[in-house]
This record gives C-alpha cells, sequence and structure tokens, in this order.
C-alpha cells in the first residue's frame, strides 16, 4: 500500500493478506514521501494488523532518500515493525549498509538489536548476478522477492505488459532463468522466495496464469496490488486439495511402515505408489503449505489390516 495513503493503509489492516508492505518507493510520489514517513509510523504505532507481517519498501540506495526512510521509520515505529524492504538491491555491499544503518538505530533507541529483517528486491541484472551475495549478506535477511517491471526495463525486454511473455517469445518462459535463480538463492540460504506483481489488476485470470508459473517452481507466494487479486493468490500457493490429502496420507503411511508394527521397512507402497524417505521430504512440502493455509483433510490412510 503507497504510504502516502491513509485511506488505502485503512483497508490493507482488514485484508486476509500474510504481509502487507507500506511503501515508501515507487508507489509514493517524490513530493509525498516526507509527509509518507510520518504516516507510516502513526499507521504501524496505532496496530489493528492483527497477525500480519509489517514491512515497510524504503527507496533504493541510489536516492537521495534511503537513510531518511530508515532513520525516520525504525526510530519512529521500530517496535512495530518487522521488516525493511530494500528495493533494487544490486550487491551483498548495499545490504550491510543497511543492516548497520538499521543496527545503530537500534542500539541508540533501545530496540532488540536484529529482530527487523531485510527483504531484497532484485530489479535489474546486477542483482541478479549478485543474487546469491545477496542472500547470505546478513542474517537479517529473510526474503528474497522478484520485482519484474524494472527488471524488464533494466534488461530492454520488448514488452509493456508486466510478467507476461514478451512478443516473438513463443516457447517457453522469458522468466525462468530469472525465477529459477531466485528460487536457488532462497533455498540454498533458507530465505523465502517471493514473486513481484501483475499490474493489470482487473484480470484475475492473468494473474492466475502468471502466479502459477513460480508456484509451480515452489516460491512461497506473490504480491497482490488489489484486495481482488487475493483470493487468486492464496489459491494458486497453496495445494490442491487432492495433493494435500496425499501428502499426509504419504506421511502416515511412511511412519507406519517404518514403525515396528509396520515391519521397519525404508520403502512401502501406498496404492500403487512407492514411497521412501525422499518421498517423506517431498509431502513434508505440500504439507506444511496445506498446513499454513489452514486446510483440512477430507481423506485419510489407514494402515492395512494383518
Amino acid at each position: 500500500m503507497p504510504g502516502s495513503s491513509q485511506k488505502f493503509i485503512d483497508k490493507a489492516r482488514t485484508l486476509p493478506v500474510d504481509q502487507v508492505f507500506l511503501d515508501l518507493e515507487d508507489a509514493c510520489a517524490p513530493l509525498a514521501k516526507p509527509g509518507a514517513r510520518k504516516t507510516i509510523v502513526a499507521a504501524l504505532n496505532e496496530g489493528g494488523w492483527d497477525e500480519k507481517i509489517r514491512v515497510v519498501r524504503v527507496n533504493d540506495w541510489t536516492t537521495e532518500w534511503t537513510y531518511r526512510d530508515v532513520t525516520e521509520v525504525v526510530e519512529g515505529a521500530g517496535a512495530n515493525l518487522d521488516a525493511i524492504m530494500l528495493p533494487k538491491a544490486q550487491t551483498a555491499e548495499q545490504i550491510v549498509a543497511l543492516d548497520m544503518l538499521i543496527t545503530q538505530i537500534e542500539k541508540t533507541m533501545g530496540y532488540e538489536v536484529g529482530r527487523i529483517g531485510i527483504e531484497a528486491q532484485i530489479e535489474n541484472a546486477l542483482g541478479l548476478v549478485n543474487v546469491n551475495a545477496i542472500a547470505t549478506a546478513s542474517p537479517r535477511v529473510e526474503t528474497i522477492i522478484f520485482g519484474p517491471a524494472d527488471f524488464m526495463a533494466s534488461i530492454n525486454m520488448k514488452s509493456l505488459v508486466v510478467g507476461e511473455q514478451p512478443p516473438g517469445y513463443d516457447v517457453g518462459d522469458a522468466y525462468h532463468h530469472i525465477l529459477m535463480s531466485i528460487l536457488m538463492a532462497a533455498r540454498a540460504y533458507d530465505k523465502q522466495a517471493i514473486d513481484g506483481p501483475y499490474l493489470q489488476i482487473k484480470d484475475v485470470e492473468g494473474f492466475r496464469r502468471v502466479a502459477a508459473r513460480s508456484a509451480a517452481l515452489g516460491f512461497d507466494g506473490k504480491w497482490v496490488l488489489h484486495p481482488g487479486q487475493i483470493e487468486a493468490a492464496n489459491e494458486t500457493y497453496s495445494p490442491r486439495q487432492e495433493d494435500y490429502d496425499h501428502a499426509e496420507n504419504i506421511l502416515d503411511a511412511y511412519d507406519w511402515y517404518t514403525s515396528e508394527a509396520g515391519g521397519k521397512r525404508g520403502a512401502a507402497m501406498i496404492g500403487d505408489e512407492m514411497i521412501d524417505e525422499a518421498s517423506r521430504k517431498m509431502a513434508l512440502v505440500i504439507s506444511g503449505k496445506g498446513r499454513a493455509a489452514g486446510m483440512e483433510r477430507t481423506d485419510r490412510w489407514t494402515p492395512p489390516e494383518s
């Protein structure tokens, strides 16, 4: 939500989302940024966010606004802030600089040092080339985010529709390398991988189509710019009911077959499918996503009769 809009900030408190970020960057006009900092501080301190993760996106280090963004927001509302999002992250040094600035403020204000996280947004070629170094630059880094619009511009991609395949790219996915590079860095270093926005906010089916690409790869979620995209996002990044049920059944079956009662077997059959330790690990991923989404089982495996 733009940090300059009290109306949108109030609306954000009511939405069924996991995280809200209040924006001081692209969604906030240059002349509105100083006032938006104060609006954001007040909104964070007023509360009403329930269990939502509270994040503020500051301006990137190439601008004149970054240090004032961080200083005013963290000094004013650090106790009620979960993370700072750094757009256009290009090098590990930029993450280190942000970490050091936040640490100085935490010490000065008496906040717990290290509690506030960093979300790094990859929006150009240099950032992608350095994504592994960015992911490991600070223990504060929690999330790696793909910023498609700026990225498309930075590499001269021949398209004006954010997230859609560029004209002429008729086989495969033009974003596959980008998404996989971000995902590999995230998974290698235990970070979240988040897909960026889909700007055609009234085209919900387009949102679903684009979101399905990163969800299929294993991304943890995607930005929504409008309440109309929320249901589609929650559905796309949650397992299908039959997959969730199957994952839970694999876990139950594997636990039983590896037990004394089940014969202490490392591999067994569930229906026509062989399961083993690798199957258990795969099932844990789907089960974890389903449980996080509040899903309930509609089918339950039972051990075979002796």
